[in-house]
């Protein structure tokens, strides 16, 4: 705790870019997807990132290495979906703890290899936990607005099975990320709150919305501030954005945070917004100049790529987040509260 603290206090802390991105230059196939030990799986299992922890650890190993050698300070595990909700469109929710376990382990084995190397820049692993595909605000049937597909239950018993694994593999922070809807993030917080009280433990925890569209609104209707009001109750090291949009389009966003609150401002952008087939056309130098905006302003202490970045779009916004003095934090509290 004490390292990354003192570590955002000294410098603008890079976060790593897109693992989605990065496995799409694999092409794996399905039988690569399975390995040897689904290769008899009842379904499908194309698409399923998070399980190539297990079946292809050297590629994630090998993404995870390059985003570090590119300047990053923190990487996340490749546990996105790695909740048994998630899980279940593979029918796959009694691999969750493992899932979360083996990617934590990887992730770590390579932050503790770079660290080693270069003793003065500590690398961190940041436990991904994805916003799942469900929502606990919103109905998703038109016909019907009071139904709901999951309960505040059900995602504090997900979250917390997830949370515990990823702790167990060893990392260092907890992201609770690309937060659509706030009361699914609340229901991981609070199945954070009870791990940390259970083990005695003080883990830092980010958190991290998404701005879904030109609104200036979380999915589930919520303003900037609204969103960061909402989650004030818990201590956080860093609340902050991330998907949806470009760095463009996400700084007014993050002005509307970082002038109410004392905790560590974090950013993730895409590369851009996506075009008519999908993909991300924003090159490393377009997007670090827009980064730079944030730098200027003093917007930011962790600054990364989501969708379509590289470790080319890392290695050009660090080049450039190397220059600045970090944003001032106070960590004592937060002024939206």
């Amino acid at each position: 705790m004490n390292n990354i603290q003192q570590a955002l206090q000294n410098r603008i802390l890079i976060l790593d870019g897109a693992m989605g991105t990065m496995l799409q230059r694999y092409k794996f196939s399905e039988e690569d997807f399975r390995g040897e030990r689904f290769k008899d799986f009842h379904k499908s299992v194309q698409g399923n990132n998070d399980l190539l922890s297990i079946t292809q650890p050297q590629a994630i190993a090998e993404i995870h290495s390059k985003y570090f050698a590119a300047g990053a300070d923190i990487v996340e595990t490749n546990t996105f979906s790695s909740t048994t909700i998630a899980m279940a469109d593979y029918d796959m929710q009694d691999l969750v703890y493992e899932l979360n376990f083996e990617s934590a382990k990887i992730a770590k084995k390579v932050a503790e290899d770079f660290t080693s190397k270069e003793p003065h820049k500590p690398r961190f692993v940041a436990g991904a936990i994805g916003p799942t595909n469900k929502t606990a605000s919103m109905s998703p049937d038109v016909n019907d607005p009071g139904f709901r597909a999951i309960t505040f239950e059900e995602l504090r018993v997900a979250y917390k099975q997830q949370s515990e694994a990823l702790i167990d593999g060893g990392v260092d922070i907890l992201l609770v990320e690309t937060i659509f809807d706030t009361l699914n993030a609340k229901a991981a917080l609070f199945a954070i709150d009870e791990i940390k009280e259970e083990r005695n433990l003080d883990i830092p925890i980010m958190i991290s919305g998404t701005i879904t569209d030109a609104s200036g609104r979380t999915l589930s209707g919520q303003t900037a501030e609204a969103f960061l009001i909402s989650i004030s109750h818990i201590p956080l090291m860093s609340v902050g954005f991330n998907c949806a949009l470009g760095a463009k389009q996400l700084t007014p966003h993050l002005e509307v945070i970082a002038n109410r609150t004392n905790l560590a401002v974090s950013a993730y952008p895409n590369a851009g917004l996506p075009n008519a087939f999908g993909e991300y056309d924003e090159s490393p130098s377009q997007m670090a100049s827009q980064v730079k905006e944030y730098l200027d302003k003093q917007l930011v202490n962790i600054i990364g790529g989501c969708c379509g970045t590289t470790p080319e779009h890392i290695k050009a916004i660090a080049e450039i987040a190397s220059q600045y003095k970090p944003r001032p934090i106070l960590q004592s509290e937060n002024l939206a509260v």
